[in-house]
């Protein structure tokens, strides 16, 4: 009987896990895509500075 009322609980919990969302921070979640962007930017930039680098060598 124990099992049983383990694997009820795990399965309680795995139902509540699945179908309830956690409160979403709109602003939070619009900066960290601004930081995000910015970042890919930068990369970029870097990339193709290495690509001129390589360029370069394979002459």
């Amino acid at each position: 009987m124990g099992r049983k009322r383990a694997k009820a609980k795990q399965a309680k919990i795995a139902r509540e896990l699945k179908y309830s969302s956690p409160p979403l921070d709109i602003e939070a979640l619009q900066d960290e895509l601004a930081e995000g962007e910015s970042e890919e930017e930068d990369e970029d930039e870097g990339e193709s500075r290495d690509s001129e680098k390589y360029d370069r060598n394979s002459e």
